[in-house]
């Protein structure tokens, strides 16, 4: 669906993107991360065919952006930060008007109308005026305008800014509604949100792809050890000894305990040792109340990887 070839955009001396290259499959849904300063504005920028690359190349379902930019954009689907609406218009006759420029065929503009309001539930407040609509609203006005004329690619850039909880919550759905039929591409610095939609991850640091993976490998990559949470019925003292005793098994570490319950981190290397640990608290006549594997949070895993330092520059490159 997109393929983005070692795009690189450089402002005079400043190399703001350097040579990244990735690819988002159809009815996928991606998070697009990186702090401040990353370069993923500008590369998003340059997805959607707003901004021209130094060089590189952007293909919307094969389709090259910079030699036919007219034809892939018309399978783009685009949702800024702030939505573009009208909010002296209703919300009918914004997307009446989106549709013809976007050159929907008259025929279908009525149908595809109720269609976007039916998926991005606007049907109650569709003769409103856009400007009387509360933020959560109006960012489902944007998002009826971006999939408006069936595009095959998504582009939502912080769809969720702004909006309270519920309406957060709501907006998430939505999102993840599209999957499938859409492939979707979310830039958001809302980590656990990401977390929460995505399949796979792209992180960017410095104008440097940093990461293309699911958050679950992204954590094995950062942390070379297994972690689990053990927490068994008897002496911690010698429920940790037993533990440590288990071949493959590196660290120990108690947690919370009390009332005869002890809980410990277990750092593990290589083989999976869950069913050893667990032989080895009933083995010492001990109650096993919990076992099970303790993940990175994708905040984890995008401050590891976003603080290495930036590659150093080749010889004579800006």
């Amino acid at each position: 669906m997109l393929e983005v070839v070692h795009l690189t955009k450089q402002y005079g001396p400043k190399l703001a993107v350097n040579g990244i290259s990735f690819s988002v499959k159809k009815g996928e849904i991606v998070a697009f991360l990186g702090p401040n300063g990353a370069g993923k504005t500008t590369t998003m920028r340059m997805i959607t065919g707003y901004l021209p690359p130094t060089a590189g190349e952007v293909r919307i379902e094969g389709i090259p952006i910079r030699q036919k930019p007219i034809e892939a954009k018309r399978r783009i689907g685009y949702l800024p930060e702030l939505p573009p609406v009208y909010p002296e218009m209703t919300v009918e006759d914004y997307l009446h008007f989106v549709a013809r420029l976007k050159q929907v065929p008259g025929r279908e503009i009525k149908a595809r109308v109720e269609r976007a309001c039916a998926r991005c539930a606007l049907a109650d407040v569709r003769r409103r005026i856009i400007g009387r609509l509360s933020k959560g609203y109006r960012q489902r006005v944007g998002l009826a305008q971006a999939i408006l004329h069936e595009p095959g690619l998504l582009i939502l850039d912080e769809p969720t800014a702004g909006l309270d909880p519920r309406q957060s919550n709501e907006t998430r759905e939505l999102i993840r509604s599209l999957a499938g039929e859409h492939t979707v591409i979310l830039s958001t610095h809302i980590l656990s949100e990401a977390a929460q939609v995505c399949e796979r991850v792209i992180i960017i640091n410095r104008g440097e792809l940093v990461a293309v993976d699911s958050p679950e490998n992204l954590a094995r990559r950062v942390k070379n050890t297994d972690t689990l949470l053990v927490e068994a019925r008897g002496p911690a003292e010698a429920v940790a000894r037993a533990l440590g005793a288990v071949p493959g098994v590196a660290a120990v570490a108690p947690r919370a305990g009390g009332d005869g319950v002890a809980q410990f981190q277990v750092e593990a290397k290589g083989a999976d040792v869950r069913e050893a640990l667990a032989r080895a608290v009933v083995n010492g006549g001990w109650g096993l109340l919990e076992l099970k594997p303790v993940e990175l949070s994708l905040e984890e895993i995008f401050l590891n990887l976003t603080a290495a330092p930036a590659p150093a520059a080749a010889p004579g490159r800006p």
